[in-house]
């Protein structure tokens, strides 16, 4: 790891007679839906730019974690990166606001709000922490998987450990529907699971099937409570130095990007869903307005923070 960020140091945006590298970091395997619209976007951008930009994409977490990234991104050692907007919300206070639960409606809303003027306000708001956003990426709907109880209202989830991010919305969200809400770095997760240290988690259905945590949870519940994307974002010392026909070929190429990470993310999210059932998981399917009133107490005192009433509003009326 210590070699691979001095590597970044020296080397996180090489510049040629003819041509500039980009470095894009994140932590996801190259088999990834969001992987995969990233190499959308880096062919997108070699092509517009006839070759005079490219990138360079190092997944798996290569260069470090989502907040160790952000910051080689703040003092200009790599270029870019994608990571979840809650890893951004401890940079840039406006994107709480997508962690919410129960505030988009459903998919269409969500993207509604995120290709409109709130999302190019969230996008741009980053740039004073010296990372400005390009575009967000489809990370489907977090959901509650649990190993002995399944979860069919609100109430199953009274005193069931629930791993989440470690993320106070998430927090304040399990802990308002009843459960026990259990911070836990994901990768302890799949043994936390096997001795019953928690009884279950959330997240999308491409990440309980990659994680194989459906080997051990066989209750999975399509609650739908919160749709956190993911964002593309490059330091601002970078986007700095592009000139302005370089700065308008790679956010044409991030934007162009979206629609197709959306199509592999709809058909890596149908072809989790077939391996788990086949598997034996029981897909439930809830009453999701039951688990929505229970979250209202978190949306309540979210609009309580400065400037976020507002934010929420504008969400609404999308």
């Amino acid at each position: 790891m210590l070699l691979a960020l001095c590597f970044a140091c020296a080397s996180g945006c090489k510049t040629g007679p003819a041509n500039t590298t980009l470095f894009l970091a994140h932590g996801l395997p190259t088999s990834h839906p969001v992987h995969k619209g990233m190499v959308d976007f880096q062919q997108r951008l070699e092509a517009k730019s006839q070759g005079a930009l490219k990138v360079k994409i190092f997944a798996d977490g290569q260069l470090g974690s989502e907040r160790e990234v952000l910051e080689l991104l703040q003092i200009g050692s790599i270029a870019m990166t994608k990571v979840s907007a809650a890893a951004m919300a401890n940079f840039a206070p406006s994107y709480q606001v997508l962690g919410v639960p129960y505030l988009f409606r459903d998919k269409a809303h969500l993207f509604r709000a995120l290709e409109g003027e709130v999302g190019k306000k969230l996008l741009q708001s980053g740039s004073e922490y010296w990372l400005r956003g390009l575009c967000f990426y489809d990370a489907g709907s977090r959901s509650f998987y649990t190993k002995d109880t399944p979860i069919r209202t609100p109430e199953d989830l009274k005193g069931l450990k629930i791993r989440v991010m470690n993320h106070q919305i998430s927090v304040d969200m399990v802990n308002a529907m009843g459960g026990a809400a259990t911070p836990m770095a994901y990768g302890e997760l799949y043994t936390a699971l096997q001795q019953s240290v928690v009884d279950g988690a959330e997240n999308n259905p491409p990440s309980l099937h990659t994680s194989r945590h459906y080997e051990v949870c066989k209750y999975y519940t399509l609650d739908e409570h919160s749709s956190i994307p993911d964002v593309m974002v490059i330091g601002t010392k970078f986007w700095d130095k592009l000139s302005p026909e370089e700065q308008q070929w790679l956010q044409e190429a991030a934007s162009e990007s979206v629609s197709a990470q959306k199509d592999f993310w709809a058909a890596s999210e149908a072809e989790a869903l077939r391996i788990m059932k086949e598997a034996g998981v029981e897909i439930i399917q809830v009453e999701k307005p039951l688990f929505s009133e229970k979250c209202k107490p978190v949306l309540s005192a979210f609009t309580t923070i400065p400037g976020m009433e507002e934010l929420v509003r504008a969400i609404q009326n999308q």
